[in-house]
């Protein structure tokens, strides 16, 4: 798997996804820096990593969706091209209009840094191969905000066209406001756009893949995407 992680000014998680990518797909990725114009001949997935990137300033991700290799990879999600966005990732891929809906801050207006369970919704995307549907996974977030949100008829259509993946629930999968740890919408933690290639999600799998983390609940992602594409080759 050929994979081109996006750099950004105050981006602090790329080394943190890099790391995870070569572990899984045993593949060092390229570093893409945010002033470029194209992507490396034969990427296979983009990934969008968590971070601050411009120090969060005007709305988180405003500023880096509007970054010229941005126009690299609407071109390239446009194609039908693999694109992961995490945490702040998830905010630029809204900002860039790659994603519907926007982040907002949490509802208790702190940030949040602590791990989740998530419950996967669908066990046939790219995304989410690695995984059975409704098996729970535990992932960490860190965050002040992650509460998605969307009009109504955004909301109704994402869930009636199966396009959210992950959700926020209890170490059960029950789905509830008490395990809403942010407020989003229909407990959303991830979805994809309408042509199932593009994912944003707040929690960080990446930090969930070795065994010294305690916890390797990220692997099945980024192993499901490897699956994905040899299969696809």
């Amino acid at each position: 798997m050929k994979s081109a992680v996006l750099v950004f000014p105050g981006i602090n998680r790329e080394r943190d996804m890099a790391r995870a990518l070569k572990l899984i797909s045993g593949r060092e990725p390229a570093m893409v820096w945010h002033a470029e114009t194209s992507l490396p001949e034969g990427t296979d997935l983009v990934v969008v990593p968590g971070g601050f990137s411009y120090g969060d300033y005007l709305r988180c991700g405003a500023i880096a969706a509007r970054a010229p290799i941005m126009d690299a990879v609407r071109d390239y999600a446009g194609k039908g091209g693999l694109v992961l966005g995490v945490c702040n990732g998830f905010q630029i891929l809204c900002e860039s209009g790659l994603l519907p809906g926007v982040l907002m801050r949490n509802a208790g207006l702190k940030f949040i840094c602590h791990d989740v369970h998530l419950r996967v919704e669908r066990s046939d995307t790219p995304f989410t191969r690695g995984y059975n549907a409704g098996q729970v996974i535990r992932v960490p977030v860190a965050h002040g905000e992650g509460n998605y949100e969307a009009d109504e008829e955004t909301i109704k259509r994402l869930e009636g066209e199966g396009r959210v993946l992950y959700r926020y629930c209890s170490p059960e999968g029950v789905v509830d406001e008490r395990h809403n740890i942010n407020g989003a919408a229909q407990s959303i933690a991830g979805i994809v756009n309408d042509g199932g290639n593009v994912l944003g999600m707040m929690p960080h799998p990446e930090n969930h893949v070795e065994d010294i983390m305690g916890c390797t609940d990220g692997r099945g992602l980024f192993a499901g995407l490897v699956q994905h594409l040899e299969k696809a080759a």
